[in-house]
């Protein structure tokens, strides 16, 4: 029994291996992966942790959220497993046709989608939910970073070129602010601003972008009631600490318990219902009250290391002529590090209360299996520079 034990543990062993190498020995990007791993282990563990009190009431059932979680986290591996055998050249070609989709994905919302809580942003196919904001952000990115490839020239040096993309995310931002959801705005917009400024884009173009950008934010909540009640909570929450300050002043009180070390796994009081969205928007919180300070800086030191080396995988497909490769892979990065600079922003009150969920941590189905399918792209793009290169070794040698 025991020497069998060992057998099956052995073959799975090499069929994993297998599966982690290509045929010709190329490996994926194994500090990429890791670090992915990592991020869905921490986030399961706080999920689950923080879900319990809210499923107990609403389902009857403690593990609800958490069983929900791992559920999306299977249904995410599968489609990352099945993005990271797509060649990226396939992206690129189909990138106008996924742009087409994003955008009826959007107009579907608002046709067809159900309202929750004062937002449409879900399509519902059965149980199932969508939100179509999720693959409508990476099919963008993707033709951004095809527009690049193809406009590279027409971006640097003439104003028409840089304005083109602009226009298409103008589209996308009108269809998402109907929902509304102006986070999936902002985090779309700061992507596209740093893409296009990496792409080449004059500093005046680049500046003059940001200052529109600001200006057109600041009227969305001049003119918008809710947001404004926001701006004003995110100022001074403690102003009105039971209405529209009620969930950043209790977030800041899960921060305050937690202090260096926190206050112990399962120990938090705030996921008790006193923070609405615990698991979701603000589970950043009730990591910070149970495992403190040191807590929150290895989750967002986890992300920062993320976003690093997917810039970095995306400067080496630049450096070997994959442009492509490199934009899609910095509009990733980007975008990770984007929500992630609002998730974190909103949780301490360093911005106003926006819905946008912690990459790989947070429970949100559609968000969950975009960021995963996203990852295994640039997997992908690491996979395909290496294979490049050694190809290009093996060509010296030969000749």
């Amino acid at each position: 029994m025991k020497a069998w034990l060992v057998q099956q543990g052995d073959q799975l062993i090499e069929h994993w291996v297998d599966w982690w190498r290509a045929e010709d020995g190329v490996s994926y990007d194994r500090f990429f992966f890791t670090l992915m791993i990592l991020l869905l282990g921490i986030g399961f563990v706080m999920v689950t942790s923080a879900s319990v009190p809210v499923a107990e009431r609403l389902f009857g059932e403690p593990l609800h959220y958490a069983i929900r979680h791992l559920v999306y986290i299977v249904i995410g591996v599968g489609c990352a497993y099945l993005a990271l055998n797509v060649p990226i050249d396939r992206w690129l070609q189909g990138s106008m046709v996924l742009l087409v989709l994003g955008i009826l994905g959007l107009i579907a919302v608002l046709a067809f989608g159900r309202n929750v809580n004062g937002s449409t942003r879900w399509l519902y196919v059965g149980p199932i939910g969508i939100q179509a904001a999720e693959p409508a952000k990476l099919f963008f990115f993707i033709y951004l970073s095809s527009y690049l490839v193809r406009r590279h020239e027409e971006v640097i040096e003439n104003f028409k070129g840089f304005l083109k993309p602009l226009l298409v995310l103008f589209v996308f931002a009108v269809l998402l602010l109907m929902q509304p959801d102006l986070g999936t705005v902002i985090v779309m917009f700061g992507t596209s601003v740093v893409l296009l400024f990496l792409a080449g884009a004059k500093l005046w173009q680049f500046f003059g972008l940001i200052l529109t950008g600001l200006a057109s934010m600041a009227v969305l909540i001049v003119y918008s009631e809710y947001r404004w009640r926001r701006v004003t909570a995110f100022l001074d929450p403690w102003a009105d600490p039971f209405g529209s300050g009620y969930q950043l002043t209790q977030s800041l009180m899960a921060f305050g318990r937690g202090g260096l070390s926190g206050q112990g796994l399962g120990n938090s009081v705030q996921k008790l219902e006193y923070l609405p969205e615990a698991h979701t928007d603000f589970i950043l919180a009730i990591i910070a009250e149970e495992t403190g300070l040191l807590g929150v800086m290895t989750v967002a030191g986890l992300l920062f290391l993320m976003l690093v080396r997917a810039l970095w995988i995306g400067k080496r497909a630049v450096q070997k002529g994959m442009s492509f490769h490199g934009f899609l892979a910095y509009s990733i990065a980007i975008w990770i590090g984007c929500q992630t600079f609002v998730n974190i922003g909103v949780a301490t009150g360093a911005l106003p209360t926006k819905g946008l969920t912690l990459p790989f941590v947070s429970s949100g189905g559609s968000s969950l299996v975009i960021m995963l399918v996203a990852a295994a792209i640039v997997l992908r793009i690491d996979f395909e520079v290496r294979l490049k290169g050694k190809h290009a070794i093996s060509g010296g040698v030969h000749a």
